[in-house]
């Protein structure tokens, strides 16, 4: 059965790594946490009795509580009206021709105008209702490569894309929606820190995709991943073995020259406790962003079982 894709491009997405990571997972889960959510790639395909997906990106998290609330209907119509409000590009209605447009060009030069208002409208709206959050979606879908971010006011600044609501973003839309409905799942906004522990049994199940400590990404940029924050969760990874819930980290122990130490120190520490996994590197499994699509880095899953 194929995997369910998320609808957002989000940097440092593990879809590519889902045929290696998820058989690697315990058979048996009953709640599974995502503790960095992200795109959803890896808990919307995860077999378990409940799912607890976790972001410190609120507006992502309102995102997902407005499409598991939504009827499906609902959002592709709002998806619909907002592009025919705006007069934004839908190829696969019209063709690129009718918007003076080629696929490679991209649709950028006609809907940037019409994009920049659909932005402006959306960062100066205050009512954060179920409609705000498609609008943001849209947005999301009409964005420089489907990426989704906000200044330190708040506001969403990311420049038009080359492409739009094409029939493929329909289709991962769609299929993610049904997942959603059909899981028995909830969405938090907390610092891993902040997490309760002791709430999970032995049968939970926590996966890990944090920043990566020594890779170039946007959200590495203003210092929002260091090594004091590595070190905390590492200890947080800790205490979750001591009360013995299973655990899987992502990361990369080496990567273009750089090594991350602190995670390396840890595993030598813990020898006996912990199983470092190789993965199969490619640069489209990347958790970062970078010109060298040659750089092999050594990508890793880390396991407590």
């Amino acid at each position: 059965m194929p995997f369910i894709q998320s609808p957002l491009n989000y940097t440092g997405g593990k879809a590519k790594l889902l045929s290696q990571i998820l058989p690697l997972f315990p058979k048996k889960i009953n709640t599974f946490v995502d503790l960095f959510c992200g795109g959803c790639n890896v808990g919307i395909n995860v077999q378990s009795n409940s799912v607890i997906y976790n972001d410190l990106n609120r507006e992502l998290i309102c995102l997902y509580n407005t499409l598991k609330n939504l009827d499906k209907k609902a959002v592709f119509d709002w998806v619909y009206q907002i592009i025919d409000k705006y007069n934004l590009s839908l190829v696969s209605l019209h063709g690129y021709d009718y918007y003076g447009c080629d696929s490679s060009t991209g649709l950028g030069p006609y809907n940037k105008d019409k994009f920049l208002k659909l932005r402006d409208d959306f960062n100066t709206k205050l009512n954060e209702d179920y409609y705000y959050y498609v609008v943001l979606y849209v947005l999301i879908v009409y964005a420089f490569n489907n990426q989704i971010r906000f200044n330190a006011h708040g506001d969403f600044n990311l420049p038009v894309g080359k492409r739009d609501f094409n029939s493929n973003m329909a289709t991962k839309l769609s299929s993610f929606i049904d997942r959603l409905h059909e899981q028995e799942c909830r969405f938090m906004c907390k610092d891993f820190r902040d997490f309760d522990i002791e709430a999970l049994g032995p049968d939970d199940f926590v996966y890990v995709d944090p920043p990566y400590l020594i890779t170039c990404a946007t959200y590495n940029e203003q210092g929002g991943w260091n090594i004091q924050t590595e070190k905390d969760l590492l200890k947080f990874l800790d205490r979750l073995h001591q009360y013995g819930t299973k655990f899987a980290l992502s990361n990369v122990l080496r990567s273009k020259g750089k090594e991350n130490s602190v995670l390396l120190q840890w595993l030598s520490n813990n020898i006996d406790k912990y199983k470092v996994i190789p993965l199969r590197y490619t640069y489209a499994n990347s958790n970062y962003q970078t010109k060298d699509k040659t750089d092999s880095s050594e990508e890793v899953l880390i396991i407590n079982y």
